[in-house]
């Protein structure tokens, strides 16, 4: 799912590893407030936490939306085989 579209000269919105607080994750696209962002997919697996819904994913952001907001859009979430 992408709603966004990427510049390819540009590196301000990138696909990351993240974990993600989705108390629903039916959800495709999370507020920052919501989306830690980490430097591997094993650190990703490692800081989830299903308990506190909590959950590794890729996600594609930041981008800013038409309501000032900054959002990440969900690539794919890690623990569910896709």
């Amino acid at each position: 799912m992408t709603r966004i579209g990427l510049d390819p000269e540009t590196n301000v919105v990138k696909e990351q590893f993240a974990v993600v607080y989705a108390p629903r994750r039916q959800r495709d696209r999370f507020p920052d407030n919501c989306v830690q962002v980490v430097a591997s997919r094993e650190q990703a697996l490692a800081q989830a936490d299903a308990k506190v819904k909590r959950f590794p994913a890729i996600v594609l952001g930041p981008s800013r939306s038409s309501e000032g907001l900054m959002l990440y859009y969900l690539v794919q979430w890690l623990d569910e085989d896709s």
